[in-house]
This record gives structure tokens, C-alpha cells and sequence, in this order.
């Protein structure tokens, strides 16, 4: 375990300090449209499908730009890449405010797109990938750990702002934050040291563990794996409380259950960084998608009540929450941390392309429920 010293001036900084820059990007961009785009319609007199459709060309935007974002971390690091994102988004939220012609609010959707391929997960594991190389798998899981409160503070949040300063007070309010807190720690609190990427002495008894290309048949399947599983869950949980009440749940009872998702996300993270940190990363993936096929089999063989239901969502939590994790170290452990920032954004253009054909009010919603607590 770090020393307070170590979390604070040395590498070990990064954790926290991506943690509060990834609760206000997160917060600010990624949770706040399923509270503002009915207030955003009404208030221009467009639809909501019309409205929301931009949050999704958003997300398409930045899976395209993801590769070229992750190149850069690899490349120039993330306290250079992460502080353009931020005022990117602070720019786009300010945006958002003055963008009273639909082709004026697209354009703002895909700056934001942009802002959000620089500023969440996908560059900042890159940037832990950078700085720690092979060693990343700990920070990785921490900060997972510290993102999960992204969902549970921005929607009070941005209910009590909207209440009190109106959609436009609210954006503007997230602006500043990124402007004025997240985009300053990503330039002068992420550290600048780079993880050798000589691999280290070993047992001359124990050989070490191969790193195969970032190309070709194992590279291809490795990407495959995770934009099918994110294909699962972007159409699944869109719908699934919908889903519940239609099969008989009341509706009070479909949303307590739901509420079992983020907790149990949050629960398989911490055992896996607890118990399973001497476990590869690919047999974690395995175990987590081993625990969703039990999920649909339980539903499939005992139809849905309400234990059931129960039972199905936390393990779809618990596969979900572990499933974050080998995100960011499964092409570490596999591919080597050499290009980690392209070879993890070059997954992500996948997953973002997948869930960009989702009709425009199921994306929003299936992202967020997949990345519901990050």
C-alpha cells in the first residue's frame, strides 16, 4: 500500500486526481442530458428525439475521435491531452446555453463529443497506462472505484441546480468547474514521469508472461469480446425496468430494483481489488461474462418475480463492474502497455459505433446504465 507521501507527490497522485476530474467531467457531460433534454425540447420546440439524437451524435463523435485522442496520451501524456478536454467541454457546455438553431446545437453535441474521448475513462486509464506501464491494473481499480460516485453525485446535483438557477444556470455552473478545477488539475497534478518499458528482472524459474502484437487474430478478438458485451447491456438495460413493470413488477419495486445495479458495481470492484489482484485480468473478463450467462439462465429457468428480478440485476452488476475493470487491463496485461492509449480507444471507437445504431432516446440510456457509476 502507498504511503500518504507517495499518493501525494509521487505517481500514486494520479488516482485522486483523476477520481475528482473524472466525478466532474462525468457529471457534468455524460449524466446530465437525461435531466436536461426534456427542459432543452420544450424550451426550443424541438423533440425529444430530435434533442436527444445530439447527445448520441456526441457519443459517435467521440468513439471516431477515441483512437487519435489515445495516440496523443501515448504520445504527449495526459496532463497535456486531459486539460483540452476539459475546456473543450467547458466551451460546449457554455455552448449548449446559446445554441438556439438545431444545426448550431449539433455542432455543439460534437464538440462535446470530442471533449468527452479527451476528458473520461478511455484517456485517463491510457494516462495510468502511461505512467505505471505494466503496473497499472491497482490504479486502474481505484479509479474505478473513486468514479462510481459520478451517477450518484451529479443527478442531485443537477436536480437542486436546475431548481434553483434553470437549465442554462446549471451548464454554465458545470462549465466552471471544468474550466476552473478539472482542466487545471489534469496540467499541474498529473504527474509527468513515464513507466520504463523494459520489462523487469524475474525468477529465472518462472518465465514471464508473453505480450502478443496489438494486431492480427488475438487483437481482433479481444475487441470483438468487448463491443459484443457492450452491445448486450446498451440494449438490455435501456430497457429493463420498462421491461419489468410490463411483466408485472410495480413500478416502485421495478426502481428499488434497479437501484441494485450501481452498488453491486461497485461491490465486485472492490473484491476484485481485495482478492483477485494475483488473478490475470483475461479470467476476471471471463468470470464476469461466466456471470451474466448465469443471470439470463436464473431468469430463463425461473421466469421473473421479484427475488428474481432482484437476483438478475445484481449480477448483471456485479458483471458490469468487473467488466470496467478488464477494460482498462486486459490489453495491458495482454498487449503490453506500449500505444495503451490506442489500443484501448481503438476498443472504444468500436463499442461507441456499436451503440451509436441504438435508435437516438435508447443510446443516452444504455450508455449510461453500462457505464451507470463509470
Amino acid at each position: 500500500m502507498q504511503s500518504l507521501g507517495d499518493a501525494l507527490l509521487g505517481p500514486w497522485r494520479a488516482v485522486p486526481v483523476l477520481g475528482l476530474t473524472q466525478i466532474l467531467a462525468w457529471g457534468a457531460i455524460y449524466y446530465t442530458p437525461v435531466l436536461m433534454v426534456p427542459l432543452i425540447a420544450a424550451e426550443h420546440g424541438w423533440s425529444t428525439t430530435f434533442t436527444m439524437g445530439g447527445f448520441s451524435l456526441g457519443i459517435l463523435v467521440a468513439g471516431l475521435v477515441a483512437p487519435r485522442v489515445g495516440g496523443l496520451v501515448d504520445r504527449y501524456a495526459g496532463h497535456r491531452v486531459m486539460p483540452l478536454g476539459s475546456l473543450l467541454g467547458a466551451a460546449g457546455l457554455a455552448a449548449l446555453t446559446r445554441a438556439d438553431h438545431p444545426l448550431a446545437y449539433l455542432a455543439t453535441w460534437m464538440v462535446l463529443g470530442v471533449a468527452m474521448a479527451a476528458s473520461l475513462y478511455d484517456p485517463a486509464f491510457a494516462t495510468l497506462g502511461r505512467i505505471f506501464g505494466a503496473e497499472a491494473r491497482r490504479p486502474i481499480t481505484l479509479l474505478t472505484l473513486a468514479g462510481a460516485f459520478a451517477s450518484t453525485v451529479s443527478w442531485p446535483a443537477t436536480h437542486v441546480l436546475v431548481e434553483a438557477v434553470w437549465w442554462h444556470g446549471t451548464y454554465l455552473v458545470y462549465a466552471a468547474l471544468l474550466a476552473a478545477i478539472a482542466a487545471p488539475l489534469h496540467a499541474f497534478a498529473l504527474p509527468r514521469t513515464r513507466a520504463e518499458l523494459e520489462p523487469r528482472p524475474v525468477d529465472a524459474r518462472m518465465p514471464p508472461a508473453p505480450v502478443l502484437p496489438p494486431r492480427g487474430g488475438s487483437f481482433l478478438l479481444v475487441v470483438a469480446a468487448f463491443a459484443v458485451y457492450a452491445a448486450v447491456p446498451s440494449g438490455l438495460l435501456a430497457n429493463l425496468l420498462a421491461m419489468f413493470e410490463r411483466l408485472g413488477l410495480e413500478p416502485a419495486k421495478a426502481v428499488a430494483i434497479g437501484a441494485l445495479f450501481g452498488p453491486c458495481q461497485m461491490a465486485a470492484r472492490l473484491c476484485e481489488f481485495l482478492f483477485a489482484r494475483e488473478v490475470h485480468p483475461l479470467n476476471v473478463a471471463r468470470f464476469a461474462v461466466g456471470t451474466l450467462v448465469v443471470a439470463f439462465a436464473l431468469l430463463a429457468a425461473f421466469g421473473l418475480s421479484a427475488a428474481v428480478a432482484a437476483a438478475f440485476m445484481m449480477l448483471l452488476g456485479l458483471c458490469n463492474g468487473l467488466i470496467t475493470i478488464a477494460r482498462g487491463t486486459v490489453p495491458l496485461a495482454l498487449f503490453g502497455p506500449t500505444g495503451a492509449g490506442r489500443k484501448q480507444c481503438d476498443r472504444r471507437q468500436h463499442q461507441q459505433t456499436k451503440i451509436s445504431h441504438w435508435p437516438p432516446l435508447a443510446q443516452p440510456a444504455a450508455e449510461a446504465m453500462l457505464w451507470n457509476g463509470n
